[in-house]
Parts: structure tokens; C-alpha cells; sequence
């Protein structure tokens, strides 16, 4: 997937009110851009970080930049644009470049499923059990080539798990898809820490069927796309009160 418009590179000044992120481009001009991420961010929006925004001249738009990229100046990158994620897989998924889902030729996205919610992407094929396919956009990295997600509370991740179990409970095949947005990470792993009902439900989605890919990207300013899977690495046994007294 690549970039509509050429990114221009800048320092990050500061990032305000989730969505805004206040820039200041090598011309010394200083922007606010458009911040597509309604995370934390943990670790990616420090004053002072390398950061690559995309133009527009859109009329439509009141931001004339979007916040695309951290340059990590150690030639690693990561992707802050959580709308990258479904786009890149599509691209990925159109070229059949993802073994598990490979034989699918039929792809369908945003379809209605569980409890007023869209499945990312639905999956048929002749043959085949349909494949609801969720995807999650991962940037956190807390240790040295290992990403983590989620990177702050997400009652909305939870709930796509309850309603991939439920479908893999009704005989469906489920995934969850993990798109790491980085390009320092080998391994990956949820952030039981963060988020306990996340990892919770996810020890529920994994004993129901629901199958979890981990998959790399490459990333430049030209594009983001789909590298090879990544080692997922299970997170330690969530421990109830009750076994700690």
C-alpha cells in the first residue's frame, strides 16, 4: 500500500487532544497535522520525534497534513495510522499473500456481524468454512524487539473477541489478525498489563477455535505492506484472586 501523496518530514512539537499533533516541518514552518490514532501511543509521541506527514489539498479537509509515520532515525519505522492497517491487508489479501488465508476468493469488507459491529474483512471460497477475519493495528514496543498490543484499555477490542468466539462457536472460522506497524519487532505478545479483560478474552477466543496471525510490515515513506509472520508469544497465565490467596 502506498502513500497517495509524497510525506514530508518533520519534528513532532507536541500531540494534543488524541487526534492533533502540532509539527514543525525542516523549513521551520510549524503545522498541525491530523493524528489517526485514537491510542496511547506509548513510546511514539515524545517532542522532538522524527515524524513523516502526509500533504493534502484537500478543500474538505481543515488539516492539511496527516501524521503518518515515526522515524525512528535508526532505520526502523513505525506506522501511527490506524486506517493503514485494513488497507494494507486488503492489498495483501487481494494478492493472496497470506498463506493461512490464501485459498479465499472471495473478500468482502466492513460486513455486518454480532452485536452492531463490521467484520474487518469476511472471507469465502468454494469448499471452504467462510473466514471472518478481525484486524488489530500494533505499535507498542516496550522491550527491544518485541510488540505488544493493545496499548491502552480497549472495551471495543474485548467485544470483537466475544463476537469472534462467538462465531467460532457456530462453526465458523474466526480470526484475529494482528498487523505489527513496526519494523523493530520480531516477536509479539498482548499487554496482559494494560489490558487483563483483553488478555482474558483472548485465552476465552483461543479455547473456542478463534486463530491469531502475527504478521510484520515493511514501512518507508513510500508505503506500508505486509512482511513475514511474526513469533507470537503467549502472555503468562492471567492469575484470579482467588488462586492468590
Amino acid at each position: 500500500m502506498r502513500f497517495q501523496t509524497p510525506l514530508v518530514p518533520a519534528r513532532l512539537i507536541r500531540r494534543y487532544k488524541r487526534f492533533l499533533a502540532d509539527c514543525v516541518l525542516d523549513d521551520g514552518r510549524e503545522v498541525t497535522a491530523h493524528c489517526a490514532n485514537p491510542g496511547s501511543m506509548m513510546g511514539l509521541s515524545e517532542p522532538d520525534v522524527r515524524v513523516w506527514l502526509e500533504p493534502n489539498d484537500d478543500p474538505k479537509r481543515k488539516l492539511k497534513y496527516g501524521w503518518r509515520l515515526v522515524d525512528h532515525e535508526n532505520g526502523h519505522f513505525t506506522g501511527v495510522d490506524t486506517s493503514v492497517p485494513n488497507r494494507a491487508v486488503r492489498v495483501a489479501l487481494d494478492a493472496r499473500q497470506i498463506a493461512p488465508l490464501a485459498a479465499y476468493d472471495s473478500i468482502r469488507a466492513e460486513v455486518r456481524y454480532g452485536t452492531n459491529s463490521r467484520i474487518d474483512f469476511l472471507l469465502t471460497g468454494p469448499d471452504l468454512p467462510d473466514a471472518w477475519v478481525e484486524v488489530k493495528n500494533v505499535t507498542l514496543s516496550r522491550q527491544p524487539g518485541l510488540a505488544e498490543f493493545p496499548d491502552s484499555v480497549t472495551a471495543r477490542g474485548t467485544k470483537h473477541l466475544a463476537e469472534l468466539t462467538a462465531m467460532a462457536q457456530a462453526g465458523h472460522r474466526a480470526v484475529m489478525l494482528y498487523l505489527v506497524q513496526r519494523t523493530d519487532c520480531d516477536r509479539f505478545t498482548l499487554a496482559h498489563d494494560i489490558d487483563p479483560a483483553y488478555a482474558a478474552a483472548f485465552q476465552i477466543a483461543r479455547d473456542a477455535g478463534v486463530e491469531a496471525l502475527v504478521m510484520g510490515t515493511t514501512i518507508s515513506p513510500l508505503g506500508v505492506s505486509l512482511a513475514a509472520p511474526l513469533t507470537m508469544i503467549d502472555p503468562a497465565p492471567l492469575v484470579s484472586r482467588d488462586e492468590t490467596r
